[in-house]
Formats: C-alpha cells, sequence, structure tokens
C-alpha cells in the first residue's frame, strides 16, 4: 500500500516510515502539514497517517480540506495521551481509524491490514454493483449497433464519476432513457432519480420549482418549500430541454455546478445540495451560445462529457432488438402473446422513423392493441396520414389512384432519373400488400435520384435514410 506520514516530529516520522518499509509498504513522509496536504491532494495514496496536534493545522482542519477536494485515501489519525476526544472528532468527520501514541509495531500493522481489507472489499461492491447495474440496463437500453454499444461503453466509464454529462439527440431518441441507465451504473443508483422539461415550465415557475421557495416569497407561497435540486440531494436530477432553460436561471444553475449551493425563492441563505446533473437537448447549444441564447461559460460547464445519440435511421441494426423489446412490453400490458411476421419486421427495419425510437415504440404498441391474432403483420401497421405518417410509405405521396403521381410513373416524363436510369415503376396492380410497397419504394428512391441528379448522398437526405441503408436498397432493387 502507498502510505503517507504526516506529523511535525521528526523523529516518529523516521522510525514509522522504516517500520512501514520493513512490512512491504511504500512510504513518503512530510513534517509541515500543509505540504503534506498538498501532496496527498496531488498523488494517489492508499492510507494517510496524519497527527492530531500539529503547529499550522490540526488533524480535524486537515481531514476537512483533503475531503472537500475530493480525497480518496483512508485517513488514520495519530494521537497522543489527552488527545483522544480530538480523534474521536476526526473519526466522526470521516477518519477511519486512530492510533494512540505510543503504539506498537503490531498495532499500526493491524490498522493497514484492516484498511487494506476495507479496501479490498469496497471495490469488490463496487465491481458487483456496476455489474448488477449492467443488468439492469440492458432491461432500459437496447444496442445492438456499434454506435449505441460504444455509447453506451462509454455511459458506462462515465457514470461511476459525479461529473456533468450533456446528452444530445433528435427528439425521440431515448436521452432520457439513457440519464436514466447512467444513473442506474452510478454509484447514486440507490438514490432518486429526477427528470425536468425545461421547456414544458412556465419561467416563472421554473425557478421555484428548481430551487424551491421561502413563504411570502411570491403570490401564493404560504409555505416554504424545497426544489428539485433539495429533493435530489445524493441522487441524480436530468434537466431535459437545457436549451430552454431561460437566461436569468442559467446564471443560477451555473452556480449550483461550480458551488454545490442552492439558495430558496426569497431566502437569504444558501443550502449545500450534492447532486449529479446530466443534461439533455435536442437543439445544437453550440448555435444558441453564437447567438447570446445560451450563456458560454454554463455551455463549457455542461459539455465536461457528450454522449450523442445517433438517430434511428442511423443505426437500422437496432430496429429489430427494439420491436422484439417493444413487443415484449406490450404483451405484459396485454397479458397475451405477440408477435411480428418476418416480412412485417423487414417492413419496420426499412423505415426511415423519423420520430425516432418513440415513433417506433408507439408504432408497435399501436399494432399490438388493435391486432386480434397477437401475431403482428405488414397489414397491422398503418403508415397513413391519420396516424401521424407522411404518405402511404415513407416519402411517398400518394394520389387517390393509389400511384406515385398522377401518371403511374415516378416523375412526370415517366423517367426514373437522370440518363442512365431505370424507368420508375409502373401503375399498381392487385392488392397484395408487400409488392405495392416495394414498387412505391423503388419509385421513391428513383425520385429522389433524379431531383439530385443522381447524388446518393443527396437522395439519401431527401429520403430520410442512411446512406449504407439507400446503398442496400438500391442493391435490393437492383437500381445500383
Amino acid at each position: 500500500m502507498r502510505v503517507l506520514i504526516v506529523d511535525d516530529d521528526a523523529d516518529l516520522r523516521q522510525s514509522l516510515g522504516l517500520l512501514l518499509k520493513e512490512a512491504g509498504h511504500a512510504v513518503s513522509a512530510e513534517g509541515d502539514p500543509a505540504r503534506g496536504l498538498e501532496r496527498a491532494e496531488a498523488e494517489a495514496f492508499d492510507v494517510v497517517l496524519c497527527d492530531v496536534r500539529m503547529p499550522g493545522m490540526d488533524g480535524l482542519t486537515f481531514l476537512r480540506r483533503y475531503r472537500e477536494s475530493g480525497g480518496g485515501a483512508l485517513v488514520v489519525v495519530m494521537s497522543a495521551f489527552g488527545n483522544e476526544d480530538a480523534a474521536i472528532a476526526a473519526m466522526r468527520e470521516g477518519a477511519y481509524d486512530y492510533l494512540r501514541k505510543p503504539f506498537r509495531a503490531d498495532e499500526v500493522e493491524l490498522t493497514l491490514r484492516k484498511a487494506e481489507e476495507r479496501e479490498r472489499l469496497r471495490r469488490e461492491v463496487e465491481t458487483l454493483r456496476a455489474s448488477l447495474g449492467a443488468d439492469a440496463v440492458r432491461d432500459l437500453v437496447v444496442a445492438e449497433s456499434r454506435a449505441m454499444r460504444n455509447l453506451l461503453e462509454l455511459a458506462s466509464r462515465v457514470a461511476a464519476h459525479a461529473t456533468t454529462v450533456l446528452i444530445t439527440g433528435e427528439s425521440g431518441t431515448g436521452k432520457e432513457v439513457l440519464a436514466r441507465a447512467i444513473h442506474r451504473m452510478s454509484p447514486r443508483a440507490e438514490a432518486t432519480f429526477t427528470a425536468i422539461n425545461c421547456a414544458a415550465i412556465p419561467e416563472q415557475l421554473l425557478e421555484s420549482e428548481l430551487f424551491g421557495h421561502v413563504r411570502g416569497a411570491f403570490t401564493g407561497a404560504t409555505a416554504d418549500r424545497a426544489g428539485l435540486f433539495e429533493a435530489s440531494h445524493g441522487g441524480t436530477l436530468l434537466l431535459d430541454e437545457i436549451g430552454d432553460l431561460p437566461l436569468g436561471l442559467q446564471a443560477k444553475l451555473l452556480r449550483v455546478l461550480e458551488e454545490g449551493e442552492i439558495r430558496r425563492l426569497g431566502a437569504r441563505e444558501s443550502r449545500t445540495v450534492d447532486v449529479r446533473v446530466l443534461a439533455a437537448t435536442a437543439k445544437p447549444l453550440e448555435r444558441a451560445v453564437e447567438q447570446n441564447e445560451f450563456r458560454s461559460d454554463l455551455f463549457y460547464r455542461l459539455d465536461v462529457v457528450r454522449l450523442h445519440l445517433p438517430p434511428l435511421r442511423e443505426r437500422p441494426e437496432d430496429v429489430g432488438a427494439l420491436v422484439t423489446h417493444f413487443a415484449r412490453q406490450a404483451a405484459q400490458r396485454m397479458s397475451r402473446p405477440v408477435s411480428l411476421t418476418p416480412r412485417a419486421l423487414q417492413m419496420l427495419t426499412e423505415h426511415g422513423w423519423p420520430g425516432n425510437v418513440r415513433e417506433l415504440r408507439n408504432a408497435v404498441e399501436r399494432a399490438a392493441v388493435l391486432s386480434e391474432s397477437g401475431r403482428l403483420d405488414i397489414g397491422d401497421f398503418s403508415f397513413g396520414a391519420a396516424n401521424g405518417y407522411a404518405g402511404v410509405y415513407p416519402g411517398v405521396p400518394a394520389n387517390r389512384n393509389g400511384h406515385p403521381n398522377g401518371n403511374g410513373h415516378a416523375n412526370g416524363n415517366g423517367n426514373g432519373g437522370p440518363a442512365g436510369q431505370r424507368d420508375a415503376a409502373p401503375a399498381l396492380t392487385g392488392y397484395e400488400l408487400k409488392p405495392q410497397v416495394e414498387q412505391l419504394e423503388r419509385a421513391t428512391i428513383l425520385r429522389a435520384l433524379a431531383a439530385t441528379n443522381g447524388s446518393r448522398r443527396d437522395a439519401a437526405q431527401l429520403l430520410r435514410v442512411s446512406l449504407r441503408t439507400l446503398f442496400y436498397k438500391l442493391r435490393r432493387y437492383q437500381l445500383d
């Protein structure tokens, strides 16, 4: 173990250092408590042996300052006869143990062995908690794609620390779900997780909601009330849609993040809070900073670690697993089996999902509720405008004849695109759904290629699918 001795008695430092070195420990020593504190904060020690009575800084002050700086080593205080009260006070402040001078060699070694065993058990508990947290997270976050697996791995590393995290991504990508996963993997997993949407609460009420108020602070404030920061003490608070936080409250949030203190509306005194803050936004905060709509200092304080959730259209590998997950949830709620046919699953995988995971979940739940058999097929998923989708199928504005446009071709001249492209799909015939869907999808791809002069990247943007998905469909319909 790495041990630091802080004591103004040179003879004790020398004799104790020799004893510990003979026992196999790596030992450092400082006679000046201020210098000892600097070393304890700057270097990774396992145990700090600190005298209770020292000139310039006593052991209790040393302990408090070391803990305030985030020091994690176990502190053992040493006290001469008559100083036991000071040693016990230090233990109340978080010291691990104390040794009464003069002490025997076996007493010191026994104390260090207990400290080493405690550290070993603590690491085992953290490992077990992380393992259990990972199992719980798998029930929350479905990740089959490489992008999502990499994101979860980064989230698991970040979760162990109290640092601020900024979660970005389009609406419906699952930012709050990821925030809950971080909380479950963190040391605060047993404490409260609270989420608030900063855009959903009027500005005049948001300050009171976050920081609380005292009686008489405003009309209707008939009693003191704690805010969400106080209610989340020891836990995690997610500030969703942080980009919509009013400028006046941004300064107060910055103070909380930097000082760990809040002040209730109308109060004179500040209160200390210990809250892990996560922030989420669908807006580009960098642009908001440039337009003076968001404080740059708060942005940099929030953007310590950024986790970006890609839209579902860029990770089609996740669709199948998500559908299975949502179908299982629907089956549990309705107490009957819910499953999908292979062609229904294929159709869902190829859909662009502009509403991301939220849209997919709602589509599966709606189909499960309306299905008579519980075996969901293509016909159970309606992509009509009445259900919040554009067109009969993504990107295809059907007309009253059921054709992609009025003349039965993808464009007005009957050509599917620029020179060299194949003709668009002919007028639809028959009633079987899958061929109709495929013809409409093929026609839409050709229209997009025609509109972008054959640029596949621009066509993918028009179609709101990833470039990889477009290449897959081009091969499938032999358009490449």
